[in-house]
């Protein structure tokens, strides 16, 4: 069963968004989504090589 990267939630509990990295298919939660663009770097345990990630720069 698809889980969350982050919060390993099932699709059977959340809604789960498809991604491809590094030639594989994972899937992350709109709940965790903010992670991935905002702090890449703690998702490296589960995404190795996210830790050299940058998030985007806002304007504000």
């Amino acid at each position: 069963m698809n889980t969350c990267l982050n919060c390993e939630k099932n699709e059977q509990h959340v809604p789960l968004l498809s991604l491809r990295y590094q030639g594989a298919d994972v899937f992350i939660c709109p709940q965790c989504l903010p992670v991935l663009i905002h702090k890449p770097a703690n998702l490296a345990d589960k995404l190795p090589g996210m830790e050299h990630v940058q998030p985007p720069k806002h304007e504000h």
